[in-house]
C-alpha cells in the first residue's frame, strides 16, 4: 500500500513537474536569445539597430527595400551608411538577359541619399549596349562618392565595348576625380584610354594598389608607364600581352617604381594566324625577378596551337599557368625546362599522344610546382604515378579526369588512387565527368 500510494503520489505531481521544467528551459533560453525570442507577439521592431543591419545585409536588395517598409525603425536602418558601402548595380534588357536589373528608382535613391557612403561598387551589365550606357549614366552622377574599389563587370560581350569611348571615358573621369582614395579598379573589356588613366593616377596615385584592365584596346604601354610611373604602392596588375614590353617590365623594375606581388597576362587571340605575338626578353624578365623576389606571374593562354611559337623558348619566371585551348607536347616539353619557377598548371586538353615525360620533366625540374590540372589529355597511370612520386607531399591540389587516365600492366585506376595516395599522404580519387 504504502508503494501504491507512492505511485499515486507521483502521478499526481508529474504534470506539475513538467510544466515547471518547461518553465526553467525558457528561462534557460531566455537568457541566451531573451525573453521576446520565444514569443509569438515578438516586437521586431524593438530588436537592437545592428540586430537588424545584420539581418539586412543578408538580403537581395529587393527584398532589404521590401524590410524597410516593415515599420520606422527598420526603414531608419534601411538608410545607415554602413548598409551601403557595398552595392553591386545590375543592368539589364529583361526581354535578353537573365539579371535582375536593379530597380530605376532605387538606383536615384541611393545616388541622392547614398552616394557619399559608397566605398565598394561594382556594375554588373549584359551583352546590351543600353545597360553598359546606363552603367555610364550612373557613374556620372557619383559626383559626391569616395570608392575605394570599383568594378565594370560584362557578363557577356561585347558590353561596354559598344559605348562611345567619349562617353565612358568622361562618365570614368568622374569617378577618378571624385574618389581620392581608389585602391582597387577592375576594368577589364572597355574603352578606357591613356588620358583616363592620366587622371586616375593624378587623383590616387597615393592609394592605387591593384589595377585589372585587360582587353582594354585604347590603352598603350605607355598609359600602363603612366600607371607605374606615379603609384608607387601599386602591388597588383593585370593586362593583355600586347601592351607587355620589355619597357615596360624595366619601369616596374626600377627601384622608384612598384614592388609588384602578381602581374597577371593574359594571351588572347580570336583569330588564328592574325596576331603576332612578340617575343619579352629574358633580360627584362630577370630585373622583373630580382627587383619583386616574390612577384607571381600569372599568365592565360587562349592561343591556337600554331601560335605559341614565341613562347617559352628561353627561361621565364612564370608562376600560375593556364591553358583554355589545346597545347602540345612539345610546348610542355619547354614548360619544363624553361619554367623553373612554376607553381600552378593546368591544362585543359592535348592531343591524343601520352604527356607522360613532359610531365615527368615539369616534376623534376619545377620544384615548386603545388598544383596540377588536367583536362582532355591522355597519361599512362605508371607515368603519372612517376610523376607524383617526384612531386610527393608538395601536390596540395591534383585534380585529373579519370578519362585522362589511361590503365597499363602496372596499375588499374583502382590500384592508382591507392598509390598516389601512398605517396600524397592523403586520400586522393581521380574527378569522375558529372552524369546529367
Amino acid at each position: 500500500m504504502k508503494r501504491a500510494g507512492q505511485r499515486v503520489v507521483v502521478g499526481t505531481e508529474a504534470p506539475h513537474t513538467s510544466q515547471t521544467s518547461k518553465k526553467q528551459k525558457t528561462s534557460s533560453y531566455g537568457s541566451v536569445f531573451g525573453e521576446s525570442a520565444l514569443c509569438t507577439s515578438m516586437d521586431w521592431g524593438s530588436l537592437p539597430h545592428h540586430v537588424i543591419l545584420r539581418v539586412f545585409q543578408f538580403l537581395t536588395l529587393v527584398d532589404r527595400a521590401r524590410a524597410s517598409s516593415v515599420c520606422r525603425r527598420w526603414n531608419e536602418v534601411f538608410h545607415i551608411p554602413d548598409l551601403w558601402r557595398r552595392f553591386e548595380f545590375e543592368l539589364s534588357q529583361p526581354a535578353t538577359s537573365y539579371l535582375k536589373s536593379t530597380h530605376p528608382d532605387l538606383i536615384q535613391q541611393i545616388i541622392k541619399r547614398h552616394a557619399d557612403h559608397l566605398q565598394y561598387v561594382s556594375f554588373k551589365v549584359d551583352s546590351s549596349t543600353e545597360s553598359a550606357e546606363a552603367a555610364c549614366d550612373i557613374l556620372s552622377q557619383l559626383v559626391n562618392c569616395s570608392i575605394k574599389t570599383l568594378g565594370l563587370i560584362s557578363t557577356a560581350k561585347p558590353s561596354f565595348m559598344n559605348v562611345s569611348k567619349a562617353h565612358f571615358a568622361s562618365a570614368l573621369t568622374v569617378v577618378f576625380v571624385n574618389s581620392k582614395s581608389l585602391s582597387s579598379i577592375k576594368i577589364d573589356d572597355t574603352p578606357v584610354d591613356d588620358p583616363s588613366l592620366k587622371v586616375l593616377v593624378a587623383n590616387n596615385s597615393d592609394t592605387l594598389k591593384l589595377l585589372k584592365m585587360s582587353s582594354c584596346p585604347h590603352v598603350s604601354p605607355a598609359g600602363i608607364l603612366c600607371v607605374a610611373d606615379q603609384c608607387h604602392g601599386l602591388k597588383e596588375l593585370a593586362l593583355n600581352y600586347y601592351i607587355l614590353s620589355d619597357e615596360l617590365l624595366l619601369a616596374l623594375s626600377s627601384e622608384k617604381h612598384v614592388d609588384l606581388e602578381h602581374l597577371r597576362i593574359d594571351v588572347v587571340s580570336e583569330n588564328p594566324g592574325q596576331v603576332e605575338f612578340h617575343t619579352i626578353k629574358k633580360q627584362s624578365w630577370d630585373a622583373l625577378v630580382k627587383h619583386s623576389p616574390k612577384v607571381n606571374i600569372v599568365m592565360y593562354f587562349f592561343l591556337y596551337e600554331d601560335e605559341f611559337d614565341v613562347f617559352f623558348r628561353e627561361e621565364t619566371p612564370v608562376t600560375h599557368l593556364y591553358f583554355g585551348r589545346a597545347v602540345s607536347k612539345a610546348l610542355l616539353g619547354r614548360i619544363g625546362i624553361n619554367c623553373p619557377r612554376l607553381i600552378e598548371l593546368v591544362v585543359c586538353a592535348n592531343g591524343l599522344q601520352p604527356l607522360d615525360a613532359e610531365l615527368i620533366q615539369i616534376a623534376q625540374r619545377c620544384k615548386n610546382l603545388t598544383a596540377m590540372g588536367l583536362g582532355e589529355c591522355e597519361v599512362t597511370c605508371r607515368g603519372f604515378v612517376e610523376f607524383v612520386k617526384v612531386c610527393g607531399g608538395r601536390l596540395t591540389q591534383l585534380s585529373i579526369m579519370e578519362e585522362v587516365l589511361i590503365p597499363d600492366s602496372d596499375y588499374s585506376l583502382d590500384r592508382l588512387h591507392l598509390e598516389v595516395s601512398k605517396h600524397l599522404g592523403r586520400m586522393w580519387f581521380p574527378d569522375m565527368m558529372p552524369t546529367w
